[in-house]
């Protein structure tokens, strides 16, 4: 299961590696298409980690990297932003991303 990050520990979850953060709602209707993906990819990461961040409940990260729409998918590279995707994505593409990052 995907971690929930929050302002606490956010920083020191994406400082080093790649890391997928899905920046979502509860009240999301395409975030809840995409959740059982990013379920899938948690649990099949292989060189790579994937959280979530709640924007209701991290509304100063969700601020922090601009995120203006729900589902946005970020891929960090040792703490810094390497890829941006917007929207319900699937797995393959997701991982095609993340794969050109590990």
């Amino acid at each position: 299961m995907a971690e929930h990050l929050t302002e606490n520990n956010f920083n020191s979850a994406i400082q080093s590696g790649v890391t997928l953060v899905d920046f979502f709602a509860t009240w999301c209707g395409p975030c809840k298409m995409l959740s059982p993906v990013i379920e899938e990819l948690a649990a099949e990461a292989s060189g790579f980690s994937v959280y979530k961040v709640d924007i209701d409940e991290c509304e100063d990260l969700a601020m922090d990297y601009s995120v203006m729409s729900v589902p946005t998918l970020i891929i960090f590279k040792d703490g810094e932003e390497a890829e941006r995707l917007i929207g319900v994505r699937s797995k393959a593409d997701i991982l095609n991303v993340i794969q050109s990052f590990v």
